[in-house]
């Protein structure tokens, strides 16, 4: 079976061919400009899938929450406007008379560990993503927990500060624990830290205050991983994001967390993820092929 899978994300669109082996074939990238808005990401998805032929399913992964069962964006944050109550299924169906199915791209993600990369050995883990924000999967006995509405896993929104830390809004995980929040602490060290990258390449040149910076936002994630792990139990967590790419900085992040959680949980295993910029594809795919 040839799976057309699709990774519809906040700043790129993925695309490629899928078969029952998890490998990828015809690859192509193209921006989402998500900026304007949900009806257009479609209606260019639309466009992009008619270039393609010779495929017998259509999956796709997608930033928000979904309701996989019906295929419809249940919730998308204003970095793509009027993308919520999108019914994607129900569009790309009628439009291609193929089957179709639709899953949040996190947990797209981690069934992509789970089946083709990191995680394959584990029936019990976690998945956390840090990016612009935190992202995050829940899979028991290897399949995806949603929860009663659909859309547990909201890591980035626990709290992990007291109410009166807060500078606007609550003071969520992700707050303190995405690559966002790391390259907003720089830059107030540092204005000429305007991303990871810059960040990086002034820590490999020995940049002291900046180092400091990225050792107290380890913490922050390491608090928030303790947090989950106390809760969950986990084989494993696989933690992804461009920005746990850098060297040893997994480590250091299991390291930081399992200083702070009880004894008798010591054995979870904090690993990176393996599948890089496929890890959606391949997960939308398994949908399918498994």
């Amino acid at each position: 079976m040839r799976i057309l899978a699709v990774d519809i994300g906040g700043t790129n669109t993925k695309m490629c061919i899928c078969d029952k082996l998890g490998n990828v074939h015809n690859f192509k990238e193209y921006a989402t400009e998500s900026h304007l808005g949900g009806p257009h990401i479609i209606s260019r998805l639309l466009d992009k899938i008619a270039e393609n032929d010779d495929y017998d399913a259509i999956a796709i992964s997608t930033a928000g929450q979904v309701n996989a069962e019906e295929g419809i964006i249940v919730y998308a944050n204003e970095n793509i406007p009027r993308y919520t109550g999108m019914k994607i299924k129900e569009i790309i169906t009628n439009h291609f008379h193929k089957p179709v199915m639709v899953e949040n791209d996190v947990n797209s993600a981690a069934l992509g560990e789970a089946h083709y990369g990191a995680a394959q050995s584990f029936n019990n883990f976690l998945c956390l993503t840090f990016g612009t924000g935190i992202g995050g999967a829940i899979v028991m006995n290897r399949q995806i927990y949603k929860g009663a509405d659909g859309v547990a896993a909201e890591f980035g929104h626990i709290l992990t500060h007291p109410l009166s830390d807060a500078v606007e809004g609550l003071p969520f995980y992700e707050k303190y624990a995405s690559t966002t929040a790391l390259v907003k602490m720089a830059q107030q060290a540092d204005p000429e830290c305007i991303d990871g990258k810059v960040l990086f390449d002034k820590i490999h040149k020995g940049d002291e205050a900046l180092k400091q910076i990225l050792d107290s936002w380890v913490t922050e994630v390491s608090v928030g991983l303790a947090s989950i792990i106390h809760i969950f139990n986990p084989s494993a967590i696989i933690i992804g994001g461009g920005v746990m790419e850098q060297k040893d900085l997994v480590q250091r992040v299991e390291e930081r967390a399992k200083s702070l959680i009880m004894e008798s949980f010591a054995g979870v295993r904090i690993v990176k993820a393996s599948l890089g910029n496929k890890a959606g594809l391949l997960g939308a795919s398994s949908l399918f092929a498994h």
